[in-house]
């Protein structure tokens, strides 16, 4: 799927995290933005990756805002924000 749309998914409360996505080059191109990005910033760029790597996504600009999400939370918002950008209803939940 290719993204059509720029589309976020998440807020900015505690233990959540802001994904807005968005057309890009080639790849995916990441700007992460966090509180706990010393400790867990590789973490959080890893799910990011492979989220949208498992949805083929690519050419995707990626903006997140983190809180101090959880990881089953930052693939919940990439999902929900590439489903969004790609104004797709076939989601693909748990896979």
């Amino acid at each position: 799927m290719e993204i059509k749309k720029t589309a976020s998914a998440g807020t900015l409360e505690s233990s959540d995290i802001m994904v807005t996505l968005e057309k890009g080059a080639k790849g995916i191109e990441i700007d992460l933005t966090s509180t706990v990005e010393k400790q867990y910033g590789k973490q959080i760029r890893k799910v990011i990756t492979e989220t949208l790597e498992s949805l083929g996504a690519d050419g995707v600009k990626v903006v997140a805002n983190d809180r101090g999400a959880l990881d089953c939370t930052i693939k919940a918002r990439v999902c929900a924000a590439f489903y969004r950008a790609a104004e797709s209803t076939d989601y693909k939940w748990g896979e």
